[in-house]
C-alpha cells in the first residue's frame, strides 16, 4: 500500500440525478467524478483550477482510458483515490482507484495530462511547485498503453450528429472530455445500450472541435464482441477531433 502523502482519496455519495433508469451511475458521471477528484487535488495544494486559470493556464487532457467493473447505486458512498505516478517537464499521468464501501476496486482510470498555455494554445512547463507538492507513486492502477495511436474510423456502421453548443465547453473554451463520452455512446446501437454496460472506455484527444461547429460521431463494430471504434469529427473537413474504443458486458 502506497504512504498516504503519495495520494489524495475523496469521498461521493451517489445522488438521484447522477442515476440511469436502473438506478445506477452513468459513465458520464463516473468521469465527472474523476474530473471532480482531479480538481480537488489541485485545490488541496493550493493551485486551484480557477487559480491557474487566472494565470492563463489550464490541465489538459489528451489520452485516457476508464474502466468499470460495475457502477455504484444511488446513495452508495465510494472513494476514488488519485495520484500521479510519472511526469515529464509539461504533462503528467494521473492515476486512479474507485472503491466501494467495503473497499473493493470496482472501477480504475488513467489519464495523461497536460500543462497548458491556454493563450498561447500550447504546453508550458509544470511548476516545481505542484510536482513538489503532489509528489509521486511509480505505481500504475491500469495496464493499459495510453499513448497507442487509436485509428480514425473511415467507413461507420453507425452515425451520430451533434452541434457544438456553449455549455458543451469547458472554462479552457475546450469541449469537455465528457461530452465526447456522451457522443460516442449515442452513436452505440440501442440494443447493446439498452443490454449492456460500458466496461471500457480508451480515448485520444487529438483536435479542438469549436463552439458552432456540427460534429459526427462515428462507430464500427469490431469482430470481437461488444467491442466498437469511434471518431469524433467535424463535418464537412478532414478535422478529426477525438478517437476510442469501447468494450460493453451484459447486465
Amino acid at each position: 500500500m502506497m504512504a498516504s502523502h503519495n495520494y489524495f482519496d475523496k469521498q461521493f455519495e451517489l445522488r438521484y440525478f447522477e442515476m440511469n433508469e436502473l438506478g445506477l451511475a452513468t459513465p458520464a458521471i463516473m468521469l465527472a467524478l474523476l474530473e471532480e477528484t482531479a480538481a480537488d487535488h489541485c485545490y488541496s495544494i493550493d493551485h486551484s483550477l480557477f487559480d491557474l486559470f487566472k494565470e492563463n493556464i489550464g490541465w489538459v487532457l489528451f489520452s485516457g482510458v476508464l474502466q468499470m467493473d460495475r457502477y455504484p447505486n444511488y446513495k452508495e458512498k465510494i472513494t476514488i483515490r488519485t495520484w500521479l505516478s510519472s511526469y515529464s517537464s509539461i504533462k503528467g499521468y494521473r492515476e486512479n482507484l474507485i472503491f466501494d464501501e467495503n473497499e473493493n476496486i470496482i472501477g480504475r482510470a488513467k489519464g495523461l495530462w497536460v500543462f497548458f498555455d491556454i493563450e498561447k494554445r500550447r504546453p508550458t512547463p509544470i511548476y516545481e511547485d505542484i510536482k513538489e507538492k503532489w509528489s509521486y507513486f511509480n505505481e500504475t492502477s491500469i495496464a493499459i498503453n495510453i499513448k497507442k495511436k487509436i485509428n480514425a474510423v473511415e467507413h461507420a456502421d453507425y452515425l451520430g450528429k451533434f452541434k457544438v453548443n456553449r455549455f458543451d465547453t469547458d472554462m479552457n473554451k475546450h469541449v469537455n472530455n465528457i461530452r465526447y463520452l456522451q457522443w460516442v455512446i449515442e452513436s452505440i446501437p440501442e440494443e447493446i445500450v439498452n443490454t449492456h454496460f460500458l466496461h471500457v472506455i480508451d480515448g485520444r484527444f487529438i483536435a479542438e472541435a469549436q463552439f458552432g461547429d456540427n460534429v459526427l460521431s462515428l462507430t464500427k463494430e469490431l469482430e470481437t464482441k461488444n467491442t466498437f471504434q469511434h471518431t469524433i469529427k467535424v463535418e464537412g473537413s478532414a478535422k478529426v477531433c477525438a478517437t476510442a474504443t469501447t468494450v460493453w458486458k451484459a447486465y
